[in-house]
């Protein structure tokens, strides 16, 4: 499982690869729970779940309850006639299961680490190629 997680305060985001240990933590949790990251490594800080996707890539939907899939109607209103559009979509519900592949988390709380050491600024790679010439 992938997890990624973001600073809303400054707009960096991060991945890292779970293993079973910190998989089982997220398990049977949902979409808006709040949850203690010193399991991911980050310690002191706090993280609310704000969505996922399956191993298929279907979304998780934070209104649907469970773990399964379901095809849902969607309405949209076309901008230039105002005509309503429906489509069905299929979503996942909003629980975390093992069929879940990437959770994405926001950080809420703050602990004593700078985000800076959590999220690495990477060179560019044009940047790299000038310095080794």
């Amino acid at each position: 499982m992938k997890l990624i997680y973001s600073d809303p305060k400054t707009g960096l985001s991060a991945s890292m690869e779970l293993d079973d240990d910190r998989k089982a933590a997220l398990l049977n949790r949902k979409i808006g729970d709040e949850i203690d990251a010193s399991i991911f490594g980050l310690t002191g800080y706090k993280v609310r779940i704000t969505g996922g996707s399956d191993s298929s890539g279907f979304p998780l939907e934070p209104s649907m309850q469970g773990q399964l899939k379901r095809k849902t109607l969607r309405e949209r209103k076309k901008k230039s006639t105002g005509e309503r559009v429906y489509k069905r979509v299929t979503v996942r519900g909003n629980m975390i299961s093992n069929d879940t592949n990437q959770v994405s988390v926001a950080i809420t709380e703050y602990g004593s680490k700078p985000v800076e050491e959590i999220f690495p600024k990477k060179e560019k790679k044009e940047e790299a190629g000038k310095e080794a010439k």
